[in-house]
């Protein structure tokens, strides 16, 4: 793919397929900035090739291929991996957009193609398999049911399962609790163990954003997949989340200034930008702005607790601060995830609190 009006076709895409699903247009800016090999710092340790599949002078279908050297340090093998996946339900439009894709790879010594990741297991991945009736959340992809169809018939296996569990506070109220168990825990946090819990502090937001990042690389490093974000990676992602972060929503646990613990939960802004088409003008970000404060659903994005920390109910109470924010903001609920199947314990702390799995995201693999 070539030029700025190819990226643009690239981009465009999903919007003539989608149209009339409940998938949910991205910004355009947004997309152009991120695919931006100057500007997206993921492209200081990796290496992506951006592809079209084209009928009658008119794209059809897209991937993207890529090959992660930080993916090769933390993860091991010998992998390539893919991502945007996108194209009209036609067996020979995948076919040619999976072999060129693997063509790509082998050719650089990769022995494996895993994905959909665009571009990594931090931003958005896996294809939807489960919940296609439903809007996706920010930051939540969405596919048509043909896709796992098509790739399945070209040799993919599933590597593994994401899960997005919804969870209802509506009826709950200030002080409520999940479980009488989880509530005792988390009165005990700061009593026992003199840790508080606070939130994040927007006016310094990079700061806190790479205090996050700091229990995020710690809390999830030994997952399957996970690649510790860079600093470059930390500064570029708090510049987009910088008008959607609600400091209401995002906690920090610490102890003598240390941090201990976070969970990051946002809006979901999917609600407003839905009705923009991709666009900022010309009312677009008039939209967005009268929008924001009328968003009645969020998204637990991630949350963490270092590990020589996970016993001292850290997660306890974070996940009763979110019931009583809930009652605050007049917030009726939200998903939470992804969280990976094999991962227990997560999944038996949402099905405890009474959540439910409504989405499943799955990654695939093909030894090339």
């Amino acid at each position: 793919m070539q030029g700025r009006g190819e990226l643009k076709k690239f981009i465009k895409l999903p919007f003539r397929l989608h149209q009339g699903t409940p998938w949910v247009p991205p910004l355009i800016y947004e997309r152009r900035e991120f695919l931006n090999r100057d500007k997206n710092p993921y492209f200081h340790h990796a290496d992506a090739e951006y592809f079209l599949a084209w009928r009658d002078g008119e794209p059809v279908g897209r991937i993207t291929a890529q090959i992660d050297r930080r993916w090769d340090e933390f993860q091991g093998g010998s992998d390539g991996q893919f991502g945007f996946i996108d194209a009209e339900d036609d067996p020979e439009v995948f076919e040619a957009l999976f072999r060129t894709a693997e063509a790509w790879v082998q050719q650089r010594g990769r022995e494996r193609l895993v994905g959909p990741m665009d571009f990594t297991t931090n931003d958005e991945c896996g294809l939807l398999i489960e919940g296609y009736e439903l809007h996706p959340y920010i930051l939540e992809p969405w596919h048509p049911p043909y896709y796992k169809e098509r790739i399945e018939a070209l040799g993919y296996g599933k590597t593994m399962d994401l899960l997005m569990w919804n969870l209802e506070m509506g009826g709950l109220k200030k002080g409520d609790a999940f479980a009488d168990a989880i509530h005792a825990v988390a009165d005990k946090v700061e009593s026992e163990h003199g840790i508080t819990v606070r939130n994040m502090r927007k006016k310094e937001l990079e700061a806190e954003i790479a205090r996050f990042m700091e229990v995020y690389n710690s809390a999830w490093e030994k997952n399957w997949g996970f690649v510790p974000i860079t600093d470059e990676e930390v500064a570029f992602q708090a510049k987009n989340l910088k008008q959607i972060l609600d400091e209401r929503w995002a906690f920090m646990a610490e102890r003598d200034g240390e941090i201990l613990g976070a969970a990051l939960t946002l809006p979901d802004i999917n609600q407003v930008t839905e009705k923009m088409n991709g666009r900022l003008l010309p009312f677009g970000w008039l939209r967005f702005l009268l929008g924001k404060g009328k968003i009645d659903r969020v998204r637990v994005f991630a949350l963490g607790v270092k590990p020589e920390y996970q016993h001292t109910g850290i997660a306890a109470r974070f996940y009763v601060r979110h019931i009583e924010t809930a009652a605050e903001v007049g917030v009726s609920g939200g998903e939470e995830g992804w969280i990976l199947e094999v991962n227990e314990p997560m999944n038996r702390a949402m099905e405890g609190m009474g959540g439910t799995i409504v989405k499943r995201y799955r990654l695939y693999e093909k030894s090339l």
